[in-house]
């Protein structure tokens, strides 16, 4: 049984498997402290425009979809391809996609299914402007880099990449082939983190000091997808890997409120601790027979990770990951500088000397029904401009707002919100978690993926 269930895992997700099985490796910087010489920096990178812009897509399973019908109900866009491991989400997808066109966008949509590589037949016979990828996690970095050298910019879902050794390939792809890789962090379009960008930026805070951020979501729920879906494969890395698997959703706005990795600061380095692994497998034993597969695991990821990180300035930064433990949902969300602090779940700000009207001074928060004055005030523009237009997609708005911004910049040659570097340093927090709870919570050093070109990239200004 244990033997039947673990080939058909690799059949589904092989790369997944080669890759949880490899464990934590640490990657010397100094392997790739030299660039390449026919590559070029990618911080702040214009591609040619794009006035309709062709797309396929890899993975319509889970999150794929919300993408591409969003997508294709944008003005000059084009689906051209949908690739999945099965039939029936494919060609579910494809038909969706050309009754959004209605008959004169989205047209003869190919569609690859039914084998491990069909997706590497579709960017050989379709040679698809842009490729939206919305896999497993352990396939988004091969996937990523295939498009890429096939003449494509590549948009991938979070994390970028599952080892440190595969952030570097696809930094080395990107600036190699003068294509885009934009890792899909959809929480840096949502209202507070906006507003929270809008209010760090005209200085309400002070110098930045520290910040918090999680991602905590209970999700054991997803275990009863035992032969396809998200919990099949996902369960997989609870149960081999040991660290903070999954900090994007948090770490993503704050590191643009520090503005990490472009030009303000740099991340340094990190030490990371994991509580003892119980909860899953006590919700295995509690609700699945003693021979199913999810009792076959040893479980070896803790309920809790929280990690420290430390940045060039010397500023810190709390990631927190817990997918298990039974409470509400949260991304911490906390900003804190010499004049005020910004906070999330709930969202609350106190500022020295206190908000006019609101608070007397920072002993007390502004919360609830008090922060319309503040939504009226520090609002960020882009969530002005496009809320109308998006509050319908997935999770409050943002996703519509990020692929809208993807879709704009493209079409326009402007540099991408989130480059190839943030989705690399972002994500590196999962291996790097892994390296230190690994040895007894030992500081690890981020490597540069810019390779020192951070210091001469623009902070990613208030966009309008």
């Amino acid at each position: 049984m244990k033997k039947l269930n673990r080939r058909n895992f690799i059949r589904k997700t092989s790369l997944a498997g080669a890759a949880i099985s490899m464990g934590p490796v640490a990657v010397k910087s100094a392997e790739y402290a030299k660039r390449p010489s026919a590559a070029e920096y990618m911080g702040d990178f214009v591609a040619p425009k794009l006035p309709t812009i062709r797309a396929a897509f890899i993975g319509v399973g889970a999150r794929g979809p919300g993408h591409m019908k969003f997508f294709a109900n944008l003005p000059g866009t084009e689906v051209v391809a949908i690739s999945d491991l099965y039939e029936d989400l494919a060609k579910k997808w494809a038909n969706v996609a050309e009754e959004i066109g209605g008959g004169n966008r989205h047209k003869q949509i190919a569609t690859y299914f039914g084998g491990e590589n069909q997706w590497q037949l579709m960017l050989k016979e379709v040679k698809p402007d842009v490729v939206f990828i919305a896999t497993n996690w352990a396939n988004h970095a091969p996937m990523a880099i295939a498009a890429m050298k096939n003449g494509a910019h590549a948009f991938v879902e979070v994390p970028i990449a599952v080892t440190l050794k595969e952030m570097w390939d696809i930094v080395d792809a990107s600036e190699a082939t003068r294509k885009h890789c934009m890792m899909m962090e959809n929480v840096n379009y949502d209202r507070d983190e906006l507003m929270f960008l809008n209010m760090c930026r005209q200085g309400i805070l002070g110098d930045i000091l520290h910040a918090e951020a999680a991602y905590i979501h209970e999700l054991r729920g997803q275990m009863q997808q035992v032969e396809r879906g998200t919990g099949s494969w996902r369960t997989h890395h609870y149960a081999n890997r040991n660290g903070n698997l999954y900090p994007t959703h948090g770490l993503g706005p704050v590191a643009q409120y520090m503005s990490l990795a472009r030009q303000e600061d740099n991340f340094e380095s990190l030490v990371s601790f994991s509580t003892p692994s119980l909860g899953r497998k006590a919700y295995a034993q509690n609700n699945y027979p003693s021979d199913h597969q999810w009792n076959q695991l040893e479980y070896k990821g803790g309920d809790m990770n929280t990690s420290i990180i430390k940045t060039t300035l010397g500023r810190t930064i709390m990631v927190q990951w817990d997918e298990t433990s039974p409470r509400p949902y949260s991304r911490l969300n906390l900003v804190q500088g010499t004049k005020g602090t910004l906070a999330g779940f709930p969202t609350r700000v106190a500022l020295e000397g206190g908000i006019e009207g609101v608070t007397d001074d920072h002993h007390s928060w502004a919360q609830g029904d008090q922060l319309e004055v503040l939504y009226e005030k520090y609002d960020h523009p882009l969530y002005k401009r496009l809320n109308q237009k998006t509050k319908d997609s997935g999770h409050g708005g943002m996703d519509g707002m990020m692929m809208y911004r993807i879709v704009e910049c493209l079409q326009n040659g402007l540099p991408i919100d989130q480059n190839v570097y943030e989705g690399c340093h972002w994500s590196a927090v999962g291996p790097l978690s892994e390296i230190s709870v690994a040895n007894g919570g030992a500081p690890q050093a981020f490597p540069d993926f810019t390779r020192g070109n951070w210091k001469s990239t623009q902070p990613l200004g208030i966009i309008t």
